[in-house]
């Protein structure tokens, strides 16, 4: 009788356990706030819709999926290997069904889309040419490209700065970067411009345009690939071509697909990111004059432009198998949109989130770089960069201040920022 009692009581007990644990809720009967995918165009909307999602809510819909806003959730659903990135799906999300384009999808090595073993295999070999060291040694080459861009007008004391400044900064230092000589800039910044329309949420018109540029593009660098591996110079495609972990090299097919995203990371990014840095800097004469007085400020200039005005606001992640956070299941195949500008504004890691202020010493990085396996292998680029424009225009340029209204890209532009921006300065 003992026995049968302590029988029955072994078999029931995980029912009563299980009986007290809760269950995870599909995300699909969640009551959330729907909410366009990019509302923060307008400063008090961004104020009033943070605040809301921020309060009760940790996600909200989107047009393609759930949002999260939270710092502590973006961070960790970054960082969690089983959320992928969606890059590879941008057809899929668009509608956009192309033979061509889906062959392509699934030939691809790029570090921007690949996972597991893959993503960690490219990623080791490459991680040693991207340190701040590598990026360190061009900063002379990018001041003297900002200088010969502002010299022509300097004393004029008034520009268009998206397009005499922004656009043609990066490329002279992309192609140093690479090794490709100075006749070929304009061809990279042509490109470059063709590649990144895989962002702007129009598969079905400019597929063509990207995939001739992607064409193009690959030809050139096995053209180079080939010269560097005859002859070596000091640049990063020579540092590609000779990286190795264990014997273990990038094939040519590989050091193509680093070579494009390089291309992707260090030309639209900057060009956006140091537009959005002068609207700011223009509507906040104060941190203008505090950057002039203190050249020093420069790299805690870059952070606080970074954080509160990212030309980089989100990226999406697709669940690769069915995943419990937060007591939420989001079954395989959920998009999730982690919110770069919901996390830059938490007031619960950025005091005083909503004030710019180029002085912060903030605790925790923003998350316009991204976290996790994909965070950007092109940081330490893009923080010279603008560190370096920085110092050189708050020199030059005194009481900089907005000549007319900014004209802002649309808001399904991938990499966001003013697409045109009249300054002047004394």
């Amino acid at each position: 009788m003992r026995n049968e009692w302590q029988q029955n009581r072994l078999l029931t007990w995980p029912r009563l356990v299980a009986s007290f644990v809760p269950m995870a809720t599909p995300v699909s009967e969640l009551d959330l706030p729907q909410v366009d995918i990019d509302p923060f165009s307008g400063e008090e909307e961004r104020r009033s819709l943070l605040r809301t999602l921020q309060g009760d809510n940790w996600l909200a819909r989107t047009d393609i999926g759930t949002m999260v806003t939270r710092y502590e959730d973006v961070t960790s659903i970054l960082r969690d290997r089983r959320w992928h990135s969606a890059l590879a799906l941008i057809a899929q999300i668009q509608q956009f069904d192309n033979s061509e384009w889906a062959e392509r999808t699934r030939n691809r090595r790029s570090i921007l889309s690949t996972e597991g073993p893959d993503h960690t295999r490219m990623r080791r070999i490459v991680s040693p040419a991207f340190t701040p060291k590598s990026a360190d040694r061009l900063r002379p080459f990018m001041r003297s490209v900002i200088e010969e861009l502002i010299d022509p007008f300097i004393e004029r004391g008034q520009c268009e700065f998206v397009a005499e400044v922004c656009e043609p900064y990066p490329i002279p230092i992309i192609c140093e970067l690479l090794g490709a000589p100075k006749e070929h800039w304009e061809m990279f910044s042509r490109l470059a411009v063709d590649i990144f329309k895989v962002f702007n949420g129009n598969l079905a018109q400019d597929a063509p345009a990207i995939m001739a540029a992607q064409d193009e593009m690959n030809a050139y660098m096995a053209g180079l690939i080939t010269e560097r591996r005859a002859a070596p110079k000091e640049d990063l495609l020579s540092d590609l071509i000779e990286a190795e972990d264990e014997g273990d090299r990038l094939d040519m097919a590989e050091l193509q697909s680093m070579a494009q995203a390089v291309l992707l990371a260090g030309t639209d990014t900057t060009r956006n990111q140091l537009a959005c840095a002068m609207a700011l800097f223009a509507q906040h004469p104060e941190q203008w004059e505090l950057l002039r007085a203190d050249p020093s400020l420069a790299p805690r200039a870059v952070e606080e432009v970074m954080r509160y005005l990212g030309a980089v606001r989100g990226t999406v992640r697709v669940a690769s198998e069915d995943i419990e956070y937060n007591d939420v299941l989001f079954p395989k195949g959920s998009l999730i949109a982690t919110s770069f500008v919901g996390a830059n504004f938490d007031n619960m890691k950025f005091g005083e989130a909503f004030g710019f202020d180029i002085t912060r010493q903030a605790a925790s990085p923003h998350m316009t770089f991204g976290s996790g396996i994909h965070f950007c292998l092109g940081a330490a680029l893009a923080r010279a960069e603008l560190q370096e424009a920085f110092t050189v225009l708050a020199e030059r340029m005194a009481n900089v201040r907005l000549a007319a209204d900014i004209e802002w890209k649309p808001m399904n532009v991938g990499i966001w920022g003013p697409e045109v921006l009249p300054l002047e300065w004394d």
